[in-house]
């Protein structure tokens, strides 16, 4: 397979710098398992093996893996059965590439609870990849939205569907009044304490991060038990199903991933040391081919 465009991410990074010390245990303990990096991409598939059937030569697709697919390269082979999609009709690599990682997490935030229409929800870091995939999801649901962002992107948030956002460089959000259903923190930088005051009676608490000393694990054992306000943890799985959700939300236009910047593939150092700012907006891009194709 040809790729034309894949992400730089926090997985990414992550992976690069040994970052997330959790993460060792899966990625290698001294030294990472696959040395290429890269978790998704979207490209045009170059030769199939004689058995596969649900694809062929020319077919342009997306794909996604939280274990490593090494994207980070101009060609790969991957297997038919994989998390792997034709795109869809109007998007382009770059937007199909983008469309990936940030809506699998953001999706198994949202499907490990029962949302009703009209609920209303707080959405921490709403400009992130996960975040500005939320927002576009919970609006899908039918949700009330308020949200955090600096002031520099509060117009974004808003129009990706969020009813009010707050500008956390101003004001701190976890002092918002308790009439929330749920609060998704999108990028692990509050905590269930600083937000139970947020949540209604029997609310919900999701963080994309393990908390500190891994409290969000603790918590999501613990507060079943102790009942009322309780913590969740998602673990992601399914990942096609994610792919096959946000494809088709794309195809009916109530999904555009968010994409902060693109880089040529011989600028990926670049484009790590911005994502590890922690400062980007929705995805960082890598774009691999020369031919006008992205």
């Amino acid at each position: 397979m040809k790729v034309y465009a894949t992400t730089v991410n926090r997985t990414d990074e992550g992976l690069v710098t040994a970052r997330y010390v959790v993460s060792r245990l899966f990625t290698g303990l001294l030294k990472p398992k696959k040395r290429i990096p890269g978790t998704d991409l979207a490209g045009q598939i170059e030769a199939v093996g004689d058995k596969v059937t649900d694809f062929e030569v020319g077919d342009k697709v997306f794909g996604f893996n939280d274990e490593i697919l090494s994207s980070h390269a101009e060609y790969l082979v991957i297997g038919e059965n994989s998390a792997l999609l034709k795109i869809p009709q109007n998007s382009t690599y770059i937007e199909a590439a983008a469309s990936c990682e940030g809506v699998h997490y953001a999706l198994n935030f949202i499907n490990k609870t029962s949302l009703t229409k009209g609920q209303k929800v707080f959405v921490n870091g709403a400009t992130g990849a996960i975040g500005s995939a939320a927002i576009q999801l919970l609006r899908h649901y039918g949700l009330e939205i308020d949200a955090s962002a600096s002031a520099d992107n509060l117009e974004l948030v808003k129009s990706l569907g969020a009813n009010r956002v707050i500008d956390y460089t101003q004001n701190d959000f976890t002092k918002e009044n308790g009439d929330y259903d749920f609060v998704f923190d999108a990028v692990g930088k509050s905590s269930f304490s600083k937000c139970k005051k947020m949540l209604k009676p029997k609310g919900i608490y999701i963080s994309s991060e393990l908390g500190r000393w891994g409290s969000n694990v603790f918590w999501a054992l613990a507060t079943p038990i102790l009942g009322g306000k309780r913590v969740i943890f998602p673990f992601p799985a399914d990942i096609k199903k994610s792919l096959l959700f946000v494809k088709n939300l794309i195809e009916e236009r109530e999904f555009k991933a968010v994409v902060d910047r693109t880089y040529p593939l011989e600028k990926i150092i670049e484009a790590y040391q911005y994502v590890a700012t922690g400062q980007k907006i929705g995805n960082v891009v890598i774009t691999m081919a020369q031919d006008g194709k992205v």
